[in-house]
C-alpha cells in the first residue's frame, strides 16, 4: 500500500493527499514534521536527505518533493484525466505546477510565516505588506487566466489545479485584506465541491 509521510497542515502533504483521493487511492498517511517531529531522524534523512515532508514510500520505492510526487501519481493512472498523454497537454499542466512552486508559493512565503505562525508582537509589517503584494499581483494573473478557462488548462482538470488549487486555499484563508477575485473563487468553489480535495479544502490553516 502506499504510504505519505507529512502532517496534513503542511501544504506540500495536501497536495499529495488530494492527488491521491482523486484518484482514490488506497494508502496509509503517517504525521510526521512540525511538533510531530520524526524528520530529523537518520531512518527519515535515509529517505529525504532534506528533513522535509512529504515523503511516499510504495513497494520499496521512496520519492520525495510534493510536485514530482503528484506528477509520479498522476502519470500512472490509466486514465491519465490529471496527467495528459499528449506531450503539449501535459506542459500546460506542467507549468502552472512550476508556477506554483517558482512564484505563487514563494510570494506567500512572509504573510504565512507571519501571521499564522509569528506571534503577534513579534511579527514584521513591512515583510507582511511586501508580501500580501506580491501574491495580489500573481493572484491577479491567475484570474485572467481563468477568466478565459473553466481550469487552468483548457484540456479539463489536471494536477495542476490541485498543487495550484492547495496554495489558494491557503491564500484566501489567510487573515488578511484581499483584492475581489471573482474568476478565481469561481474556481476555487469548483475545486472545493470536489470529493477529492474534502481532506485539504475543510482545513483551517496552520
Amino acid at each position: 500500500m502506499l504510504k505519505i509521510l507529512g502532517r496534513l497542515s503542511s501544504v506540500n502533504v495536501q497536495k499529495v493527499v488530494w492527488c491521491a483521493d482523486e484518484l482514490g487511492l488506497a494508502y496509509e498517511r503517517q504525521d510526521v514534521g512540525g511538533s510531530f517531529g520524526g524528520n530529523k531522524t537518520p531512518e527519515y534523512l535515509a529517505k529525504n536527505p532534506n528533513g522535509l515532508v512529504p515523503v511516499i514510500e510504495e513497494d520499496g520505492f521512496v520519492l520525495y518533493e510534493s510536485n514530482a510526487i503528484v506528477r509520479y501519481l498522476a502519470a500512472r493512472d490509466s486514465r491519465g484525466s490529471l496527467w495528459p498523454e499528449d506531450l503539449r497537454k501535459r506542459a500546460d499542466a506542467d507549468r502552472w505546477m512550476e508556477w506554483q512552486s517558482t512564484s505563487f508559493t514563494p510570494a506567500m512565503r512572509d504573510i504565512f510565516w507571519q501571521l499564522i505562525r509569528t506571534p503577534a508582537e513579534k511579527r514584521d509589517a513591512a515583510a507582511i505588506e511586501a508580501s500580501r503584494a506580491e501574491c495580489e499581483k500573481l493572484t491577479a494573473i491567475l484570474d485572467a487566466h481563468l477568466g478565459r478557462h473553466r481550469f487552468l488548462t483548457e484540456h479539463g482538470f489536471t494536477a495542476a489545479d490541485i498543487v495550484v488549487g492547495c496554495a489558494t486555499h491557503r491564500w484566501l484563508n489567510l487573515p488578511t485584506p484581499r483584492e475581489p477575485r471573482a474568476h478565481l473563487e469561481r474556481w476555487y468553489g469548483e475545486l472545493k465541491s470536489r470529493p477529492g480535495s474534502r481532506q485539504v479544502t475543510s482545513l483551517a490553516i496552520s
